[in-house]
């Protein structure tokens, strides 16, 4: 249990959002992490990175005994909390309203049965915690205005607050068939507040567009819910007004318990472009995937020198890395880090990233961007530049440049796209020059990731050490998963990087990779082991193993980036979209037939 004053287990928590930003609510009826209007924005509710003291909304029942459960209803993001007490069951319904230009949070309070007493306790503080507004109440006698600087909020509510900063534990009844309502709605100070909303009518509308949303999913197969709610988790992380798809809503969640490897990861990674394409596009969301290509497209355009790893949501670059020394940090994992440095640095795997998305864009019918093909052979000018350079890699370490085995790998993936695409859609390039600087990087791969005593690949060409992101050299297609060096990478895999049935990325006691050691399992690695258990015919562990990750999804379906065996609790910023595409890669994986199903098939047939 956590202290008392401190937020809960990442896994406690769940997400709701407008497609312009997220809220996480946690099985307490608190609202502790809410940036307003963006992703990005500072945060008005921070008591998930310190104490309630930092801003938080809460609703939940008086007294004691009090049993909770919780879903999303009909598939969408209107969140249902069950209050079970000794005098009565009461819902908490909380919801935002998608794609509104005034972001709004809507929490209704219904009783199912008997009469039970609630609390209400809000404390809204701006500025990541650090700014106490000034309040007043409409002429309306029912609305609540909180100003500082350029923001302004609304609470519309007809439960009578008390409290100068809008910091109340005002307690209000709920009988059997009645109905408590809040309405909070943010805008700028320089307009007039926003207009008051019909919270009723607003749920039936919203739960009618994920209603609607919901049935587009193609997707049918074993692990539907699993998959249906991973897609939602992406939805929900993707800013509309642009299609950019951020890593996950939090920063700061650590990936060590009271540890300092915590960034901000409410930014959108090239890295993710390839599994987000994949993963909307398998499941029928072209729309979602051609916006997030089109944000790509925009995000990566200018002199291919200056790509980066990492955008802000609308396309911006400067991501410069601070902290905040007034946040103690979730459950005091400190620093609590805004920004992120890594925006900085070179990654060579992003360019292999970039040249897979667009081709699977092309492959998969989304219209292509006239100058689309210019500017890929503008960026695949500049990688001959620089590919054979050290890079910091896959998981931007701060130990120095490497050359880090997979980089290179995916820049083989760039040239290689490149060629699939100019020969299979008639585009024109010096294909037979690709193809030389493709065979020069198999060379060096081979040659220098490879090592000959473990039977293995290595994370970089100066060590011995392992590195997950190896699981990915079958999957992009650089070796089939028959070659014996791939079956040797995942052997050893299994024996140094695989700890209590999860997945390490590296060893951080053994890596240098510039941070103190610790970390927790890396979900989307054990899902690639379980890609590759599959792909060489071990369906009996892959599908194990696939049971035992889905195992880790908290009671609404959501997984943040880690997860720490030892003391069963995730870690990690949350909800991780990397976590949830590898999810619906691996269950779309395990519903085709793995090889050794099909010699089997084929060996019946004869």
């Amino acid at each position: 249990m956590p202290i008392a004053g401190q937020p809960l287990p990442i896994e406690e928590y769940a997400l709701i959002g407008d497609c312009n930003t997220t809220a996480l609510v946690g099985r307490n009826g608190s609202i502790d992490w809410l940036c307003w209007p963006r992703f990005d924005s500072a945060a008005c509710f921070a008591a998930l990175l310190g104490t309630p003291d930092n801003g938080r909304w809460q609703i939940f029942p008086a007294g004691e005994d009090i049993h909770t459960s919780r879903q999303y209803r009909d598939g969408g993001l209107v969140l249902e909390t069950v209050f079970t007490t000794p005098h009565g069951t009461v819902a908490l319904i909380d919801f935002m309203l998608p794609e509104n230009a005034n972001s709004t949070i809507i929490r209704i309070v219904e009783g199912r049965t008997g009469q039970v007493e609630m609390t209400m306790d809000i404390a809204l503080r701006f500025d990541y915690g650090m700014s106490v507004p000034w309040v007043t109440r409409l002429p309306s006698g029912t609305d609540y205005v909180a100003v500082v600087g350029p923001e302004l909020t609304v609470l519309q509510t007809e439960i009578e607050l008390e409290g100068h900063d809008l910091r109340t534990s005002a307690s209000f009844t709920v009988a059997a068939g009645k109905r408590a309502t809040f309405v909070l709605r943010h805008g700028p100070s320089h307009l007039p507040p926003p207009g008051a909303v019909d919270p009723v009518h607003a749920l039936a509308e919203v739960e009618a567009y994920w209603a609607e949303w919901s049935k587009r999913c193609t997707y049918r197969g074993k692990y539907q819910d699993a998959v249906r709610t991973s897609l939602l988790a992406l939805k929900a992380l993707t800013y509309h007004p642009t299609g950019g798809i951020v890593a996950a809503a939090t920063t700061s969640l650590p990936e060590q318990l009271g540890g300092s490897r915590n960034w901000d990861y409410r930014y959108c990674w090239l890295r993710d472009a390839t599994l987000t394409l994949f993963s909307l596009m398998q499941a029928g969301y072209y729309e979602e995937a051609g916006a997030w290509r089109d944000w790509l497209h925009r995000s990566i355009a200018g002199s291919p020198d200056q790509i980066q790893i990492m955008y802000g949501i609308g396309g911006e670059r400067r991501l410069a890395e601070w902290e905040i020394k007034e946040l103690p940090g979730y459950q005091g994992a400190a620093p609590v880090r805004i920004g992120n440095a890594a925006s900085e640095q070179l990654q060579l795997d992003v360019f292999g990233e970039v040249t897979e998305a667009l081709h699977q864009a092309r492959n998969g019918g989304l219209a292509t961007a006239p100058a689309s093909w210019a500017l890929q052979c503008a960026i695949i000018k500049h990688l001959e530049d620089i590919w054979a350079q050290p890079d910091e890699g896959i998981w931007e370490t701060r130990g120095g440049r490497k050359h880090f085995t997979y980089s290179k790998v995916m820049v083989w993936v760039a040239f290689d796209r490149m060629i699939k695409d100019a020969e299979e859609h008639g585009l024109e390039g010096p294909v037979d020059h690709w193809k030389e600087i493709r065979d020069q990087i198999r060379t060096m791969v081979e040659e220098k990731g490879f090592n000959t005593a473990k039977n293995s690949f290595i994370q970089h060409f100066e060590t011995e050490q392992l590195d997950a992101s190896l699981l990915l050299l079958p999957l992009v297609g650089f070796l089939p998963h028959d070659d014996p060096r791939v079956r040797g990478t995942t052997a050893a895999v299994e024996r140094e990087l695989l700890k209590d049935g999860y997945v390490l990325r590296y060893s951080t006691t053994d890596s240098e990779d510039g941070l103190p050691p610790g970390e927790g399992a890396f979900l989307a690695c054990s899902f690639w082991l379980v890609d590759n258990w599959h792909m060489q015919g071990r369906e009996t562990d892959a599908l194990a193993l696939f049971d035992k990750l889905l195992g880790l999804c908290n009671d609404v379906g959501l997984l943040s980036e880690e997860y720490d065996p030892a003391a069963k609790r995730m870690t990690g910023n949350f909800p991780q979209a990397f976590s949830h595409t590898a999810l619906i890669a691996s269950a779309m994986n395990l519903a085709q037939a793995g090889p050794a199903q099909m010699r089997e098939a084929e060996a019946a047939e004869t």
